[in-house]
């Protein structure tokens, strides 16, 4: 049967975890014969990325100039000249910009929400015209997208109110991150840098713990647990593989897409109790206030201790994770698609776009 969308425009960049989802979502979305033309912002790719690329079919990479104030212009260019059903954006201001197709603007994170969670600080968004920006692209977008609810109430209560927004997850392929014989060590992975993940709890129980914690990414602001690093997709597989169990007690994750492969890794999972965590896991993990270390350190006691239980709390974290499957999200995404096609634009949309 002929898709509803035969070809889309979208925007990505090298750097983030927009690539990883962009690119699970273009494979998904070629294997029901959809073209998608990926805007490449801020390149240039790694070899390793770009052969991830040439390896989805029918997919065509698309480099920007350099010089990101020339990029609307270049995208708007890009529309021009490929005709696309759906343009699918990542960055919230691009949603203002005077497309001729339906628009859709994917909210991964919401800065001003990152920056109350920050201990001590202040939201790092003080500037107001970068919120008008980023407001103005959004209520302007045929639909905002947000992976879970909880992060689509924080990018609605600083931005909305929105012409129409979806809840539609990320997802991994099962078979990039496959379980392994498990070893006694805790594992952790995301951006080491960032205060809201909080693994400073992680490392001040490191030494109370009778296992290794170790930890991926930059190097740590101290020594108490392992660090191994910037790991490469294939070297942070293998350690998930691994690790018995994975923990991220932080203190604000808009869906976790490390934690997403640690469970299909077959990692039991400690996190921090947080709405947008329990939205995603449910019963299949075990959380903890990110300010409680100390029940931080009896969690993990406690599941490195009762192997039996934490093997099956492991398996009900895997059964969750590969309901996150790629063909879902695609599916997700082709009905909005769909429905974004026959829905007329709002004239509030049209204002903005005016400017």
């Amino acid at each position: 049967m002929t898709p509803p969308v035969q070809r889309v425009l979208m925007t990505t960049d090298a750097v983030s975890g927009v690539w990883t989802d962009s690119l699970e979502l273009c494979r998904a979305l070629a294997a029901r014969g959809v073209r998608v033309d990926l805007a490449l912002l801020g390149g240039p790719l790694s070899t390793a990325r770009e052969m991830e690329a040439r390896d989805v079919p029918g997919l065509v990479l698309h480099e920007s100039p350099c010089q990101a104030e020339v990029w609307e212009a270049w995208l708007l260019e890009l529309e021009e000249q490929l005709a696309p059903d759906i343009v699918h954006l990542h960055i919230a201001s691009h949603g203002e910009l005077a497309w001729k197709a339906p628009t859709l603007v994917v909210a991964r994170t919401c800065p001003l929400s990152w920056g109350e969670a920050l201990p001590g600080e202040r939201s790092p968004e003080r500037c107001a015209h970068h919120w008008w920006e980023t407001t103005r692209g959004l209520r302007a977008a045929g639909c905002v997208v947000a992976p879970t609810s909880a992060l689509l109430a924080s990018v609605e209560r600083h931005h909305g109110p929105f012409l129409s927004s979806r809840v539609i997850p990320p997802a991994r392929r099962a078979e990039a991150f496959l379980p392994d014989a498990k070893e006694p060590f805790v594992f952790s992975s995301c951006r080491v840098w960032d205060g809201t993940k909080n693994l400073e709890a992680l490392e001040a129980i490191a030494p109370r713990l009778s296992v290794p914690v170790r930890i991926a990414g930059q190097a740590p602001r101290t020594i108490q647990a392992e660090s191994l690093g910037v790991l490469s997709e294939e070297e942070l597989a293998g350690w998930m593989s691994r690790a018995a169990v994975f923990a991220l007690p932080a203190r604000y994750e808009p869906f976790g897409l490390s934690v997403l492969e640690a469970a299909l890794a077959g990692c039991a999972l400690v996190l921090g109790d947080l709405p947008s965590l329990r939205e995603v896991w449910g019963d299949a993990a075990l959380f903890v206030h990110p300010d409680d270390v100390e029940g931080l350190a009896q969690a993990l006691r406690w599941l490195m201790s009762h192997p039996t239980e934490r093997e099956c709390r492991a398996h009900r974290a895997r059964t969750r994770a590969l309901t996150f499957s790629p063909r879902r999200m695609a599916e997700a995404y082709l009905e909005l698609y769909a429905t974004l096609r026959v829905q007329p634009v709002d004239s509030w949309a049209r204002l903005l776009r005016a400017g």
